[in-house]
């Protein structure tokens, strides 16, 4: 695994990402590196602040620094419709959780072949085993859904993905990869334990500096 500078390269592969979000994924996955975890092989990316329309998942090869996939994932049915705005950890909540996941291992389940999901941020996703939060492919994610209702179907909390490209991004992200995923939840990047080593507090900075702009700029032209 590269440095900190890894998520210049992964921007440049990725060009319809947000760049922000991905500096502040390579960040978390060194702090968690930096406090004991080992390194990985894959990173996926998943930034719920787009609509459940949009390819809102990257999934990258660390070692080559090269995109591999972008595909649609769905959401937790009580987050929102098209656009997940709640987010929690709470077993029940039936919503997404924000932050850092590493991967476990695979199982055949009720939804097929499935992967299961460790949440490593304390407080936003550590209840992922004993919710079954799992990667897993679901009929309600495809584009022919998304274009007949306005939004993907909704899961239970788990970031579901398109049967048609399931095994490969399990197959992709099994045995200990990890998983970001993004919303600009001022909870989470205030208090998650993952985004307060020193990359991670400049990510989070360039973050918050980036949504001001974006702010002025929606005000000015109104």
């Amino acid at each position: 695994m590269t440095g900190p500078s890894l998520w210049r390269t992964l921007a440049q592969a990725a060009p319809t990402a947000n760049p922000q979000v991905l500096r502040l994924a390579v960040a978390a996955m060194h702090c968690a590196v930096s406090s004991g975890m080992s390194g990985a092989q894959r990173l996926a990316v998943i930034d719920y602040s787009l609509p459940s329309t949009r390819r809102r998942l990257w999934i990258f090869d660390l070692a080559d620094q090269r995109l591999l996939m972008r595909e649609l994932v769905a959401h937790g049915r009580n987050s929102g419709g098209n656009f997940a705005k709640h987010f929690s950890d709470r077993i029940g909540s039936l919503e997404s959780s924000l932050g850092l996941y590493r991967t476990l291992g695979t199982y055949q389940g009720d939804n097929g072949y499935s992967l299961r999901l460790q949440g490593l941020d304390q407080g936003f996703n550590n209840n992922a085993l004993q919710r079954a939060i799992v990667i897993h492919g679901a009929p309600y994610v495809s584009e022919a859904f998304a274009q007949r209702e306005g939004r993907l179907g909704r899961s239970w909390g788990c970031p579901a993905v398109s049967k048609r490209v399931a095994q490969r991004v399990i197959n992709s992200l099994k045995g200990g990869q990890y998983v970001f995923a993004y919303y600009p939840d001022q909870h989470w990047l205030s208090d998650s334990d993952l985004l307060h080593c020193a990359a991670a507090r400049r990510s989070v900075a360039a973050i918050e500096v980036a949504s001001e702009q974006a702010g002025a700029r929606t005000s000015a032209a109104l």
